[in-house]
């Protein structure tokens, strides 16, 4: 790193991915700092210098052993980070920095035989409370949220219409009948729609957002907030509010859609909200054309509901539509090292691997997992010439479409 590079960033200041330390600090302090980044998004440590960028300088003797020491006796998993000096940042005065990647494992400090997570918040390194180490072992893969068990439901909270009509009709395989309760709870624990871990059966998060009669009742997050605003900002004179609940999946007889699920409810919202150009082809036949491609929408919608953090009990999908733009702002950050670069270049990796496996039975999702490379933006390119936005915000990821 060159020393113009360090006077930037202490001219910045801390922030999330910048701790600015003496090195005169204990290997505790030290250790806490490099684990709250290891467990946020990564960052450097820059020692010598104050809280408020003014450089100290180091002083302490074999500066990079006592770092490694720290490393390897304070935190479990055992971090090697990348350590450099810059000397004469200011004349005479050297500093060090301590850099860490997004680790792949929860970090912990270990200190007297006891265990504490921190994570970073902005320009403050903090325990994690519950909620956040629990979310932040799902973003690691250290546990399926999904296939937990949901307290309180139980098997007749799920929709028997619609499991029949997903294992008759999607996977061509016969069900037990009505009656049989023991049939169908062998059945759909196999499928993990059921757990029966702690001795009890009950409907898993992935099988009552997929099948539940009212998935809310249980989890209040399942849902899209959805409204049509009639200019460019949001407006209390909205053209409509709706929140859409529902199990995810439609429902299906042999007369076709019975049912609407969460998808094809959204896609109507935004059907009846935007434009329509109605053009005769060849001069004969009527063709209308949306605002928005079709499939473009449906893989925005179904993007948001498998790939959420659920976790985030408080917030819904939010689906905004604009004079000039549709949006779709899903709760959580993106999984396990995605970024939206990497979902443009068709990069894959799930959250909620049993809500796509399933949603992908359905014909939501291609078995490439290219959905937003393939739907979304060459749909977008062929519709009005336009690419979508991809944005990643602290909690939030935003999906936009434009129209010009």
């Amino acid at each position: 790193m060159k020393k113009s590079e360090i006077l930037e960033l202490l001219r910045k200041g801390e922030r999330s991915e910048v701790v600015l330390l003496k090195d005169t600090i204990d290997a505790l302090s030290l250790a806490r700092e490099i684990v709250s980044l290891i467990n946020s998004r990564g960052g450097q440590v820059i020692l010598g210098v104050e809280s408020d960028g003014y450089v100290a300088g180091i002083t302490r003797p074999d500066l990079e052993e006592w770092v490694m020491t720290a490393c390897q006796d304070k935190i479990i998993p055992e971090v090697i980070p990348y350590y450099e000096e810059i000397h004469d940042v200011e004349p005479g005065k050297h500093v060090a920095v301590v850099r860490v990647d997004r680790g792949w494992a929860v970090h912990h400090v270990w200190h007297a035989n006891h265990r504490t997570y921190y994570i970073r918040v902005g320009s403050q390194s903090r325990e994690a409370s519950p909620e956040e180490l629990e979310r932040l072992f799902q973003q690691r893969g250290a546990f399926r949220l999904e296939t937990r068990s949901v307290s309180g439901a139980t098997l007749n909270d799920l929709d028997l219409r619609r499991l029949r009509d997903y294992f008759q009709r999607i996977r061509s395989q016969e069900t037990p009948s009505d009656e049989d309760v023991d049939g169908w709870q062998a059945l759909l624990v196999n499928t993990e729609i059921l757990s029966d871990e702690g001795g009890t059966t009950a409907p898993t998060v992935a099988g009552l957002l997929l099948f539940g009669k009212n998935p809310n009742r249980f989890l209040p997050q399942a849902g899209i907030d959805a409204v049509a605003y009639p200019g460019r900002e949001k407006d209390y004179t909205a053209k409509e509010r709706l929140p859409i609940r529902g199990p995810m999946v439609p429902l299906t007889g042999s007369q076709g859609l019975v049912e609407n699920g969460l998808v094809e409810q959204t896609v109507e919202f935004i059907k009846r909200n935007t434009g329509v150009e109605t053009n005769l082809k060849n001069g004969v036949r009527r063709e209308d054309r949306w605002t928005y491609p079709e499939e473009a929408i449906r893989e925005t919608i179904v993007n948001a509901l498998v790939h959420r953090d659920y976790l985030l009990s408080g917030s819904d999908i939010e689906l905004a539509i604009y004079e000039n733009r549709l949006e779709v702002g899903s709760p959580g950050r993106l999984p396990n090292g995605i970024t939206p670069q990497r979902m443009l270049s068709g990069c894959r990796a799930a959250r909620n691997q049993l809500l796509k496996d399933f949603m992908r039975d359905y014909g939501y999702l291609e078995h490439m997992g290219m959905g937003i490379p393939r739907k979304i933006v060459k749909s977008m390119q062929a519709h009005n010439g336009t690419l979508p936005e991809l944005i990643e915000e602290e909690e939030r990821f935003i999906i936009r479409l434009l129209n010009p």
